[in-house]
């Protein structure tokens, strides 16, 4: 039976950052997080923890607890702004993304062990919803999910290595997608094994 077709607008890049490239980009990602640190966030209402940790880079940062899904300023934790989102993604949203304005939020998520998953689920917390939505992969590989616009659409799963940058815009950004489950001891790249995923986000509509 045949997988269901991409929605419009999406790009799946493989291999689109070498070795190289990949660790010098875990090495800034590295740098994030050492001054805004990884947090489990909880979900809001319940309060049931993620099974992935956290961090943001960038004007604002994503976040989640009892009270909502929103975008933020500071790390909740420490108080301090985000770090800035690092150079090379920046150059990337510029070559790839197709938008006249950057990035202002760059939610990092760590995945770690074979429990690790992001459940089916529509980045819909920004005002730019038109603004594109820029996602790179690095460390174990991920099978990843991806849908429709509505939650009973089909879905297909696809494997996702280190090094993988993918675009959603156009029909592609109001896409379900989530990630099944992630393949430990696929990539050497993190020191301590897991996956790194990096993903851009314009959050305003404004300059």
């Amino acid at each position: 039976m045949p997988s269901p077709p991409s929605p419009d607008g999406f790009r799946y890049l493989p291999d689109r950052l070498d070795a190289a490239a990949q660790q010098a980009l875990l090495d800034a990602v590295q740098q994030v997080a050492a001054a805004a640190p990884f947090q489990r966030y909880v979900t809001p209402g319940r309060g049931r923890p993620f099974s992935i940790d956290m961090t943001n880079a960038g004007p604002l940062g994503w976040v989640s607890d009892r009270r909502g899904y929103r975008y933020s300023p500071v790390h909740p934790a420490t108080g301090r702004p985000w770090p800035p989102i690092p150079a090379a993604l920046l150059d990337l949203w510029a070559e790839l993304a197709g938008w006249p304005q950057p990035p202002q939020c760059c939610l990092v998520n760590l995945y770690r062990g074979g429990g690790a998953r992001l459940g089916l689920h529509r980045d819909e917390d920004e005002e730019a919803a038109d603004a594109p939505i820029l996602n790179v992969s690095l460390g174990d590989t991920a099978v990843f999910r991806l849908g429709g616009r509505q939650r009973g659409d089909p879905t297909r799963s696809f494997l996702v290595p280190s090094g993988t940058v993918m675009v959603f815009a156009g029909e592609a950004r109001a896409a379900f997608h989530g990630v099944d489950r992630i393949l430990p001891g696929s990539s050497a790249l993190l020191p301590e094994g897991g996956r790194l995923n990096l993903t851009l986000r314009r959050v305003t509509p404004g300059d």
